[in-house]
């Protein structure tokens, strides 16, 4: 039996698609201050990376948000310059700067929406910790974000796995080391070595960043 004109461009159709998604770039974004960038953020898009074969993970630092405590969130530049001594060296490793670019507060589903218009040809994965998981339904337009990108959530010990969005999990070793405490112990002169990058660590040191945290 000969194929149909319609069945014929029905399968010529799909065969595209087929090709259209098999050459998308698959990318993570890793969102956070980065206040100061650590091992631990480094790990988790390491492993995040490998474990789901993905071509690259960005780092997206945020802006600065008019409502927040300048001693708590250094300005944007800082942070931006320490992500980039952080990720020195590694291929799979760069930074996404729209939300700096944009300033203020940025909503993740405005920047993704932006990035996903400009980047046709790319898939993205949105990396969230499990303590964020509980908190989607409360994120703005999240059934609109949910469409738009794969949530990847990194688990973490006593927190649930479960949620109505579809997610991917991953296991991360687990490092209890925060921003908070490497600011303090910065400001009181405790050590931090191997919690912070070398470089980044001398970029600190070199424009006295933290001195004052409380």
């Amino acid at each position: 039996m000969k194929e149909s004109f319609f069945s014929g461009k029905r399968t010529q159709v799909l065969s595209e698609v087929a090709t259209e998604t098999a050459t998308k770039k698959r990318v993570g974004i890793l969102g956070g201050t980065f206040n100061p960038p650590h091992i631990a953020h480094l790990i988790i898009a390491d492993q995040v990376c490998h474990q789901l074969g993905l071509d690259k993970i960005y780092f997206m630092p945020t802006a600065n948000p008019p409502h927040v405590d300048t001693k708590k969130t250094i300005e944007a530049k800082h942070r931006l310059n320490m992500v980039k001594r952080a990720i020195q060296g590694n291929p799979k490793f760069d930074i996404e700067t729209i939300e700096i670019e944009r300033g203020g507060k940025s909503y993740t589903y405005e920047t993704m929406l932006q990035l996903t218009q400009q980047n046709p040809n790319i898939e993205y994965y949105f990396i969230i910790g499990a303590d964020m998981v509980n908190y989607l339904p409360k994120w703005y337009k999240i059934g609109e974000l949910a469409n738009l990108i794969q949530f990847v959530g990194v688990k973490r010990p006593g927190y649930v796995i479960e949620s109505q969005y579809p997610l991917i999990w991953v296991d991360i070793p687990e490092i209890a080391v925060s921003s908070t405490s490497l600011r303090k112990n910065i400001a009181t002169g405790c050590p931090v070595n191997y919690l912070i990058p070398q470089k980044v660590l001398e970029y600190i040191r070199q424009e006295g960043l933290y001195n004052n945290e409380n």
